[in-house]
């Protein structure tokens, strides 16, 4: 017979502090695991490029080392030869064990693979490996993220955030807008106008909030506010919660002209008196055009009273950014290998 309990904040207090110490324990445990498998990744890649090197071993020792480790440890994944072969880069991408310690162990063996088959240099993986720690990156975003190179575009945006925003607030808010924003996934022409795009953007909002980047959640398209008896409308609002700030974005289907600061700079002050918070920190606008004139656009934002930044949008990846997009054959494989459980799936 079981004893009789009865309810008391007491016991509900103590069950959910129970289940959050049960929960942090799981994902320590997860997190632990994970570390121990890239540092043993790490020793045997290590291992193979020593032994290489100091007997004068070909390739064909990865090819029988993968059978004798598969038949030694049956019901283990990721002793085939491509997996060791990933190793091997692995070790040498990253020479230093301190490193792969205290800065790599966190991040999973398959997004370590992504960044080996798809950035050729140290720097720019060292720069998505921070970002896919710090916010907790899935490898499909973080691929989708290597692919549109955003580490070339985070930051890049025209504005006068430096003037306008006390630092280091001035800092995180430069880093969140980007330029030029890519929304090729939306599926309209170069020639759709201002509202054909702006309606595709709500349609894939989902699509816009990943390339808008961490922290942005949907707040309002043609939202309306009221001043002195006349109407004034926000193409697309945004908050972002980690920011906790609004972000006013503004569409322009041509080249950016020095009065579309001056009108977002207007909507950025009726968001900031109508709808912050108090808690809120101060609104920032981004103004979106086809071409954005860089020089005059510095001009015309030294006059704002509120910060603002000014970038480009295309509607299809640059060719400047190609050589970051999968090819259609290394589509291909991912899709293979998704459809193969058996085997390691391949991020490139």
């Amino acid at each position: 017979m079981q004893p009789h309990i009865s309810p008391s904040t007491d016991y509900a207090c103590w069950l959910t502090d129970l289940k959050q110490r049960i929960q942090s324990a799981q994902q320590r445990a997860v997190l632990s695991v994970n570390r121990e498998l890239i540092l043993l990744y790490w020793h045997i890649g290590r291992d193979i490029l020593e032994r290489q090197q100091a007997q004068g071993w070909g390739a064909k020792v990865i090819e029988q080392l993968a059978k004798d480790l598969q038949a030694a440890f049956p019901d283990m994944k990721g002793f085939s030869r491509r997996n060791l072969l990933y190793m091997r880069s692995f070790a040498e991408a990253w020479p230093d064990p301190e490193c792969v310690q205290e800065v790599l162990a966190p991040l999973p063996w398959y997004h370590q693979v992504t960044l080996l088959d798809k950035l050729k240099t140290r720097p720019e993986r060292e720069w998505y490996l921070a970002k896919a720690i710090e916010n907790g990156w899935s490898r499909n975003v973080m691929w989708h993220h290597i692919s549109t190179a955003l580490h070339l575009r985070s930051g890049n945006a025209v504005t006068n955030f430096e003037q306008r925003l006390p630092s280091p607030d001035s800092e995180l808010a430069q880093q969140t807008l980007k330029d030029p924003y890519l929304f090729d996934f939306l599926g309209v022409s170069e020639k759709a106008l201002e509202r054909e795009i702006e309606g595709a953007m709500v349609r894939h909002v989902t699509r816009l909030l990943m390339e808008l980047g961490e922290g942005f959640a949907f707040a309002g398209r043609q939202v309306h506010l009221e001043v002195d008896g006349e109407d004034f409308y926000v193409d697309l609002l945004f908050y972002n919660y980690r920011l906790h700030r609004f972000l006013v974005v503004e569409l322009k289907g041509g080249a950016f002209k020095p009065e579309h600061a001056g009108r977002l700079n207007f909507y950025v002050t009726l968001v900031d008196e109508h709808l912050k918070g108090a808690d809120d920190q101060p609104t920032i606008g981004l103004l979106l055009c086809k071409q954005q004139h860089r020089i005059v656009a510095e001009y015309a934002l030294r006059g704002m009273t509120q910060p603002i930044g000014v970038a480009e949008y295309k509607l299809q990846l640059p060719d400047d950014l190609a050589r970051y997009f999968p090819s259609i054959d290394q589509i291909e494989a991912e899709l293979q290998d998704e459809a193969s459980p058996n085997e390691e799936s391949n991020p490139s």
